[in-house]
């Protein structure tokens, strides 16, 4: 008899073929990490067997065949129609009575081991050609949340297996080489984690922009995680210096509160098992995550990727979900996998791009990747809009499902208003190469369909849109030579750029001013934030409060814990390599155009604050 069902008890990276890249990784920490403190939920998968199983019950093996091997997948339209036609002929096939009778015995297995009846679960697509080495799959097939009882069960699996011929699906084993390769989908059913009641998200290994490996970076926001994943919420982003995880009391490096717009929570049962809510502006003011816990799971994630990395016989840095469970605060780690944009390439494929000209800045955003692109702005405000997107033009839209993959990789650029930098969306434009701005705010409001941009992800975490079609260089640097026997340091003030240019072969950081912190990351005067109260231009004052955030009621602290994060960044960046940091005297000409500084400068430079 067909195998269907394997607890994760007995599960192994071994057994990619039969249950898939995600649920053979999670089986195998289950086995070997879950003893050793690091938390998985427990589960069963429903395995690849069992999608043969279903697809032959309904003959459709050459259906699918004739339907796929037609199909031009650049075209979206048809693309659509097909994927829909495959979707709709597997939903229609009644589960084999055998498949059917073991996946209820593995689930009523599952409540009585949680001492939960009818326990909520997610049931998670995973493919067997997932997660490999140089093709994440991420988001391509589909998850449902919050499922309970027999029949719902069965009807999210029936759903789930479905999922394998969603659009994006089909079109990234086309573009990844997998067309004539034969996929089948495992279902991976796990206990659900309370996250619409904490927090959840996404951890990678390294730093996803430049691939620096000695970081951790953390994003977390409210609720349940399909509204990172899905780019739906700007999170919170933390990163941590991987080296000292464990070594270090306060290893942390960088905070950066997300607006966190809507928590993900549960909303009954049936065919709408989850909802959106507003989060209150207080709740967004805050971390989502505490620093206790953004420590704990620092050190899984040195701990995964440590393990990963010794069974395969090389660095792995991975990429990791996780959840924060908010009726017991227990965390938990839901999937890992490689990450696939970075860990290939080697430093001699660096490439460097330098914007060469400015015009006006149009809009902000959290770049993704290090490119510049440019073209024509094309805003999609509806799928049913793709059908018009041009190759060359920039992609702008609220946010971007990893359902418009087949647009995306042909794009000039992506700018979406919300998202962060590990969601879905962001990982497969990695993958494609392409720059991208998330979290941008207001970037359908502000850019104009037909408007010449030039997208700009070149100058560190924070990217720039300009107006018009700027000039840029473009130079493929070979960064694979060895240490020179002169200490040979660079000269560093921005502390979003250290990650990337840590990588460079070079001692450590000759010189670090204050000042240039102070310009680059909290932009705004010192005298303003120490008299603030004194101030006496309300919409300065306005300005200021947005800016410093959760630390309106203190605005000096706001100057002090970002001076000290972005020396903290430069210096974990380049650790353990020196990094020498010259203190600020009192420049009021430097600091003179942060906001609230002086409209004009008088004869005597002095530090205060003039006219604001």
């Amino acid at each position: 008899m067909p195998q269907f069902i394997k607890t994760l008890e007995t599960i192994s990276i071994a057994d990619v073929p039969l249950v898939g890249g995600k649920t053979a990784s999670i089986g195998e920490m289950y086995q070997e990490l879950r003893p050793k403190g690091i938390s998985i939920p427990p589960g069963f998968a429903i395995t690849a067997e069992a999608f043969t199983a279903l697809i032959e019950e309904g003959k459709l093996t050459e259906r699918i065949q004739q339907l796929l091997g037609a199909l031009d997948t650049n075209d979206v339209a048809a693309l659509a129609q097909v994927g829909r036609e495959i979707r709709s002929l597997i939903r229609l096939v009644k589960f084999p009575e055998e498949l059917a009778t073991q996946i209820k015995k593995a689930y009523h297995e599952l409540n009585q081991m949680t001492g939960i009846t009818n326990c909520d679960v997610a049931v998670r697509s995973s493919a067997t050609a997932e997660d490999l080495p140089d093709a994440s799959f991420a988001g391509q097939q589909e998850t449902f949340l919050n499922v309970q009882g027999d029949e719902e069960l069965l009807s999210a699996c029936s759903n789930c297996f479905a999922s394998l011929f969603t659009d994006r699906a089909i079109h990234y084993r086309v573009t990844k080489g997998f067309k004539n390769i034969p996929i089948k989908l495992s279902i991976l059913v796990q206990q659900m984690v309370r996250s619409d009641l904490g927090a959840s998200g996404v951890l990678f290994t390294l730093d996803p922009e430049s691939g620096a490996r000695n970081v951790i970076l953390i994003n977390s926001s409210y609720g349940l995680g399909e509204n990172i994943v899905g780019g739906k919420v700007d999170p919170d982003e933390f990163m941590v210096q991987k080296d000292l995880v464990g070594f270090a009391p306060m290893p942390i490096m960088r905070k950066k509160i997300g607006s966190k717009q809507m928590r993900l929570i549960y909303s009954g049962h049936g065919t709408r098992t989850t909802k959106n809510v507003e989060v209150s502006e207080s709740d967004r003011e805050k971390q989502s995550l505490p620093d206790a816990d953004i420590l704990k799971l620092a050190e899984w994630g040195k701990r995964i990727e440590e393990y990963y990395s010794k069974i395969n016989n090389k660095e792995m840095p991975m990429d990791i979900e996780w959840a924060k469970d908010g009726r017991t605060g227990q965390l938990y780690i839901l999937q890992a996998r490689p990450e696939t944009v970075h860990a290939s390439r080697t430093q001699a494929q660096n490439e460097t791009f330098l914007l060469l000209e400015k015009s006006a800045l149009l809009l902000k955003g959290r770049a993704v990747g290090t490119k510049i692109g440019q073209g024509r702005v094309r805003i999609i405000r509806d799928v049913s809009e793709l059908a018009n997107f041009q190759a060359g033009e920039i992609l702008v839209t609220d946010m971007t499902d990893p359902d418009w993959e087949p647009v995306m990789k042909k794009a000039g650029a992506i700018i979406t208003n919300r998202g962060g930098r590990t969601c879905h969306a962001a990982i497969v434009s990695r993958e494609h190469g392409v720059p991208c701005l998330v979290g941008t705010g207001k970037a359908t409001e502000i850019l104009k369909d037909s408007q010449a941009v030039t997208v700009s992800c070149s100058q560190g975490d924070e990217g720039y849109v300009y107006e018009g079609v700027l000039k840029f260089s473009r130079e493929r640097i070979d960064t694979t030579v060895k240490h020179t026997h002169t200490k040979i340091m660079v000269n560093l003030g921005n502390p979003n750029e250290a990650c990337k240019l840590s990588l460079l072969p070079v001692s450590g950081v000759g010189l670090t001013r204050l000042e240039f912190i102070i310009n680059d990351a909290i932009k705004i005067h010192p005298m303003a934030l120490v008299n603030f109260d004194k101030l006496k231009n309300p919409k300065i004052k306005s300005e200021i409060l947005k800016a410093v955030g959760p630390y309106a009621a203190d605005p000096k602290q706001f100057f002090v814990n970002k001076l000290a994060e972005g020396v903290a960044t430069i210096a974990g960046a380049f650790y353990p390599r020196p990094v020498i940091v010259r203190f600020s005297d009192f420049k009021t000409n430097e600091y003179a155009n942060l906001l609230g500084g002086p409209r004009k400068l008088p004869r005597r430079l002095r530090a205060g604050v003039s006219g604001a």
